[in-house]
C-alpha cells in the first residue's frame, strides 16, 4: 500500500464538493442519464424480484449475447466470458490473476491510473512506455521496453486521459510484437463507442493471447451500476471467476438482467454529440494550447503554457475551473488532463478560462 498514492482524480472530486458552481471539466462521466429503457428494465428486474446473488460468472443471457456482439462487431471469437463489477472490478482480477512478483507489466505513458497503482499492489514492476509528443503506441515504442521478465502488455484504444487511438496496422504490427515475446495482452476498450473517425478496432481480432475488458459505464452513461466483463482465454477467465467467488462475489443483479436486455440499445444520438462537444473544445483552445486532437474517449490532454501542472491547475482551481494534472497519468509534469462530457455552456466557460490563464 506504501507503492499507492491516494488518486488525484478523487482529490479534485472532494475539492469539488466544496467549491460553488465550480466549472467542472474533471469527471470522467458522461453528461447523459441512463437511457429511460434501460432504466425501466432495471426497475422492472428490482421488482420482478431478481435482487439476489447471480451466478459468479455472471447470467448466461448476458455473457451470450455480449460473446456474439464481440464476433459480429470486433470479429473477436473469445474462449470465454465473466460479467465483472465495472471494468476496475475485471482489471483488480486479471492482474491479481496474472502478475506474480517482479513481473513488469507494460504500460503506455500516459494513461489511466489504475493500472500502475494495482500492478504495484500485486507486486509487479511497471514499466513505461513513453508515448510524447503524439501519445500513439507503436510497436517499436513498446520493443525497446520488452526484457526477459515482461509477461503483460496493456493496451487502451480510445486511451484515457489523452483520447488517442491505434489504427488497424498498429495493432496488427503490436500483435505480432506481443505473439513474438509471448506476451499477454490486456485490451482495456471501454471507452470503444467513442471513436469519431469510425476507426475503432480490437487486438482481440489479431491475437489469441488477448484479454478484452469492457463495460457499460461509459456507453450507456451507468457508472454507478459497475457493470463490466472480462472476454479471452478460458484458462484466465476460469482463474478470474474463482478469484471473484472470494472478493466481488458477482456483478449487481439487477443491473445484469436489464443489460441483458437493453445491448441492442441506439446509443449512436449520444455519442455523436460528443463529437461536436471534441472539436468545440479543441478549436476553442488550439490557438493557445499545445495538444493532440483525440480520435476517440472524451478527453484532452494539453500542455499547461507555463509553470509544472501542479501549478497551472492550482491556479484554474482558484479561477473555479476544476481540470485534472497530468502526472496522476504519467511520470512527467508538463500535461493537464480535461474533460469535454460535460454540457456545451460549461465547455465554453472552460474556454474562456483557459485561454485567459495562458496570459499569466
Amino acid at each position: 500500500m506504501s507503492k499507492i498514492d491516494s488518486s488525484g482524480i478523487r482529490k479534485v472530486f472532494d475539492l469539488a464538493q466544496k467549491m460553488q458552481n465550480p466549472v467542472n471539466l474533471s469527471i470522467g462521466q458522461p453528461d447523459f442519464d441512463v437511457p429511460e429503457e434501460i432504466k425501466n428494465e432495471a426497475i422492472k428486474a428490482i421488482q420482478d424480484g431478481t435482487n439476489k446473488y447471480t451466478v459468479t460468472q455472471g447470467i448466461p443471457e448476458l455473457r451470450n449475447g455480449l460473446l456474439k456482439r464481440l464476433q459480429k462487431e470486433r470479429e473477436v471469437n473469445a474462449e470465454s466470458i465473466m460479467i465483472t463489477s465495472g471494468v476496475s472490478g475485471a482489471l483488480t482480477l486479471a492482474f491479481m490473476v496474472l502478475i506474480n512478483p517482479e513481473d513488469e507489466v507494460l504500460i503506455p505513458d500516459p494513461s489511466f491510473v489504475s493500472y500502475k497503482h494495482l500492478a504495484n499492489f500485486c507486486g509487479g514492476k511497471p514499466v513505461y512506455i513513453d508515448t510524447y509528443p503524439d501519445f500513439k503506441l507503436t510497436a517499436a515504442r513498446i520493443q525497446s521496453r520488452i526484457t526477459k521478465k515482461t509477461t503483460i502488455l496493456v493496451i487502451n484504444s480510445p486511451a484515457n486521459p489523452t483520447g488517442a487511438m491505434c489504427t488497424s496496422q498498429e495493432l496488427k504490427e503490436i500483435a505480432g510484437l506481443a505473439r513474438k515475446h509471448n506476451l499477454l495482452v490486456i485490451s482495456d476498450e471501454i471507452y470503444h463507442d467513442y471513436d469519431y473517425n469510425h476507426e475503432f478496432d480490437s487486438i482481440g481480432r489479431y491475437y489469441e493471447k488477448t484479454l478484452i475488458l469492457d463495460g457499460f459505464s461509459k456507453s450507456f452513461a451507468m457508472t454507478g451500476w459497475r457493470m463490466g466483463y472480462a472476454a479471452g482465454p478460458a484458462n484466465i477467465i476460469s482463474e478470474m471467476i474463482k478469484l471473484q467467488q472470494y472478493t466481488f462475489v458477482c456483478a449487481p443483479s439487477p443491473a445484469q438482467h436489464a443489460v441483458a436486455k437493453s445491448l441492442d440499445t441506439n446509443l449512436s444520438n449520444y455519442i455523436a454529440n460528443y463529437s461536436k462537444k471534441r472539436d468545440l473544445m479543441y478549436d476553442g483552445l488550439k490557438d493557445n494550447y499545445q495538444m493532440v486532437k483525440p480520435g476517440g474517449a472524451f478527453y484532452l490532454f494539453p500542455q499547461v503554457p507555463w509553470g509544472t501542472d501542479e501549478e497551472f491547475v492550482t491556479a484554474a482551481i482558484q479561477k473555479n475551473l476544476l481540470i485534472i494534472p497530468g502526472s496522476v497519468f504519467s511520470e512527467r509534469h508538463t500535461h493537464f488532463r480535461i474533460s469535454y462530457a460535460a454540457s456545451e455552456e460549461t465547455l465554453k466557460r472552460g474556454i474562456d478560462i483557459l485561454n485567459n490563464l495562458t496570459k499569466q
